[in-house]
């Protein structure tokens, strides 16, 4: 009888406990900035190419398509040149439990006193553990401002500063209302195309995931819909993952993010609604830096499994808020 009793008031528990989360108990609210040094790793800068052919390459970092011809033109600003690929780092992504807590900032609180929904995790009624997050958008194009390279005209201009947050988009908690901004989800919320995201899973662990699965986000599951809730919580790395890739196709839905890569984007950026994963790999800042190399790479293409390189990145309290580093895939022409 006893037993009994004993787990009736532990699932007592748990369900207070689940619920008390999705109710918002304050939550901590800390971070770092990233220092440029010690917590960014520059070789996923790499490869830089000329036309198709890698000029320069360390560790074997991967790599997209580039334009075949080395020697390139521009009509808009008359220019002939050369073709140059590499990977720059311009966005930082951080997905946060506390709305309003700027993880990047040091963990500076900047709760206005406007309502939003704080982080969740909790079991539903069929037994599956799903996630909730806030997320934020930043500029940062981090070789500009260092002046890593004096003069280069490929590099995105601008500062470091706070561009998107989702606690004042009434889309990033509501499933329903995100549907006008992705209304062609309902075609992928069945068996078959759920299905499909195991091969864009198996790509992107081999090298990238697959384009035409654009509804996929690799091993961490459906890329749909453009919000914060978590389907399936299994870890928060895994998890805070899946959000920075739907944050990102968030921002080229909203037409606040542009494609820079392929032939199309020799001569500047250009409308890209649909977003390219194969154009981006990330890499963790935040809490533990992702810098050390495994099998000579330390950041990754969207969709990769966590299993490798997710472990010990998560820990309690001061380590559940993660931060990214998004390189974005650059193809310029160079010249005068």
């Amino acid at each position: 009888m006893s037993q009994k009793i004993t787990k009736a008031l532990v699932t007592i528990l748990l369900v207070h406990c689940a619920n008390s989360a999705i109710a918002g108990v304050p939550s901590t609210c800390v971070g770092r900035f990233p220092n440029p040094i010690t917590d960014i790793c520059w070789s996923c800068i790499l490869p830089i190419t000329l036309g198709r052919s890698a000029i320069g390459n360390i560790g074997g970092q991967e790599d997209t398509g580039n334009p075949a011809n080395p020697i390139c033109s521009c009509t808009v600003n008359p220019t002939i040149g050369l073709s140059i690929g590499f990977w720059e780092p311009v966005r930082h992504i951080e997905v946060v439990r506390k709305p309003f807590c700027l993880v990047s900032l040091g963990g500076l609180d900047l709760d206005p006193g406007l309502p939003a929904p704080e982080a969740a995790r909790y079991t539903d009624a069929a037994g599956a553990k799903n996630g909730f997050y806030q997320a934020h958008y930043y500029v940062n194009p981090i070789m500009y401002w260092l002046k890593v390279i004096a003069d280069f005209p490929c590099l995105e201009a601008g500062s470091f500063d706070l561009s998107y947050l989702t606690e004042v988009d009434p889309l990033w908690n509501d499933d329903e209302l995100t549907l006008l901004l992705n209304p062609e989800a309902v075609l992928f919320a069945n068996p078959v195309a759920v299905a499909a995201c195991a091969a864009d899973c198996v790509a992107a662990t081999a090298g990238f995931g697959q384009a035409s699965l654009f509804w996929c986000a690799g091993c961490q599951g459906s890329l749909y819909p453009l919000d914060g809730w978590a389907p399936v919580h299994m870890g928060g790395v895994r998890t805070a993952e899946l959000m920075m890739e739907r944050l990102t196709a968030k921002m080229h839905r909203e037409l606040l993010a542009w494609g820079w890569h392929g032939s199309a984007g020799l001569c500047g950026p250009y409308f890209l609604p649909v977003m390219d994963k194969t154009a981006y790999k990330s890499q963790l800042t935040y809490p533990v830096a992702n810098t050390e190399k495994l099998t000579g790479k330390c950041c990754q293409p969207f969709g990769r499994t966590t299993v490798l390189w997710g472990a010990a990145k998560e820990y309690p309290v001061k380590g559940e808020d993660f931060a990214f580093m998004l390189f974005r895939k650059r193809n310029c022409c160079v010249g005068y």
